[in-house]
């Protein structure tokens, strides 16, 4: 399902939008109907779906930080990598240090696209990652309140 055209040419946003194909693992950047970028893009793996649908720029954060994925850390030393707040106990005296998201757009609550590993393949917790370039390309080109549409 392709996004209809009037979202690519929101003029709220400075004519920008966003859509995310899960199909072919890809980001597209458009400003005033017309593609501008292309960005490969690993998303939600199974087990942790991206959001598919109309969604928005809800906030920007240059150097945002995963609350729920990181590491614990103790003394400035990692004592257990691969952590989920929810799940994994924290050691005695150790603090929890979010898994860096820069350039990280918020789509939804615990969702967004923001910098990090592209593997060709869904890889992700459910956000969107790109590659770093692609990612602060994509962060300045848009505004809170840009049109972001997922698809299968």
């Amino acid at each position: 399902s392709v996004p209809e055209l009037g979202m690519l040419t929101d003029q709220g946003t400075g004519g920008r939008a966003i859509v995310v194909r899960l199909s072919d693992q890809r980001a597209f950047l458009y400003k005033r109907g017309e593609l501008v970028a292309i960005s490969p893009a690993s998303t939600g793996r199974e087990g942790y779906n991206t959001p598919t649908g109309k969604h928005r720029v809800k906030s920007k954060d240059i150097d945002h930080r995963s609350s729920l994925y990181g590491a614990y850390v103790l003394n400035g030393r990692v004592v257990k990598a691969g952590v989920d707040v929810r799940k994994d106990r924290k050691p005695p005296g150790a603090v929890f240090v979010g898994a860096p998201m820069p350039y990280y757009l918020q789509i939804a609550p615990s969702y967004g696209l923001h910098a990090g590993h592209v593997p060709g393949y869904p890889a992700s917790h459910g956000c969107i990652r790109l590659p770093n370039r692609w990612a602060k390309r994509f962060y300045y080109a848009v505004k809170v309140g840009t049109p972001v549409w997922v698809s299968h």
